[in-house]
């Protein structure tokens, strides 16, 4: 039955109804990984923030799993297979898994680079409060000499819950790396004691505001209501510079130079005379 076409082959001995298999749906895959498991094993990395509903995955990643240093696990193209200590607290059970820690995973995530990657999976999973800053920096203040420890340090110094998207992330990045902090995240922006809006990255002091823009801001409805907001912010005396995926990831000098601009024109017309 199992080599005919009714069922088709995940892990071995893991099969998945035809009418079931997704090729590229991470639940089923993390599904089969589970089921292949020794004991003290979970899910980690990218795949449990997923399970967490934190999405940093790329279609066809492999599955993370994380293995004690004396368990065993044959290597398959579908998962992605990392050997260190794993305490009895740092994994637990969710969505019916086995998976690392909410805790445990972001120390793992933000220990491992790219850094930009790294902040942002810590970001968003502050921004899901699925862990706390000051709890994950006395977590990796324990474990001072693990691998990447480092690049946590400096990732927990860059970290900002209330960033609420993983390009939001980018783009704030981007700016303190050019030396143009600090900024305040979601500040809201009021006038005359009536509240105007919420910005993504600002300036108070200067009223800068830095926003990115989504494909949502696209949308017809969510633009005319993008227009207005922009004109209550201008009214405020804000000026609001708006970038784009392409401008954080492909024009990175020319975003800079934009913002470093702006900064410096509100600085010469605020000096006292």
């Amino acid at each position: 039955m199992l080599r005919g076409p009714t069922w088709v082959r995940l892990l071995p001995d893991v099969y998945v109804h035809r009418d079931a298999h997704r090729a590229d749906d991470p639940r089923m895959w993390c599904d089969a990984a589970a089921l292949r498991l020794p004991p003290g094993a979970a899910v980690a990395g990218r795949s449990a923030a997923w399970l967490f509903g934190v999405d940093l995955l790329t279609r066809g990643d492999p599955v993370t799993v994380l293995l004690p240093t004396t368990a065993r696990l044959r290597a398959h193209p579908r998962l992605s297979i990392v050997r260190s200590p794993v305490s009895e607290r740092d994994r637990t059970r969710f969505a019916g898994l086995p998976v690392t820690t909410a805790l445990r995973t972001a120390f793992d995530l933000g220990r491992h680079g790219p850094r930009a990657e790294a902040l942002v999976a810590v970001d968003a999973l502050l921004r899901r409060r699925m862990v706390e800053l000051t709890a994950l920096r006395a977590y990796a203040a324990e474990r001072p000499g693990w691998p990447g420890s480092s690049l946590l340090r400096e990732v927990l110094t860059l970290a900002e819950p209330a960033s609420e998207s993983p390009m939001e992330t980018r783009l704030r990045l981007l700016l303190l790396d050019a030396g143009l902090g600090p900024l305040t995240a979601q500040h809201e922006v009021r006038h005359g004691g009536r509240f105007v809006a919420r910005v993504d990255l600002a300036w108070p002091a200067l009223r800068i505001a830095v926003e990115y823009d989504g494909d949502h801001h696209r949308e017809r409805t969510q633009f005319r209501r993008d227009v207005a907001r922009l004109n209550a912010l201008r009214s405020a005396g804000w000026v609001v510079l708006r970038f784009t995926a392409d401008d954080v990831l492909r024009r990175p000098e020319a975003t800079v130079a934009l913002v470093h601009q702006a900064l410096a024109e509100r600085r010469a017309t605020t000096r006292p005379h």
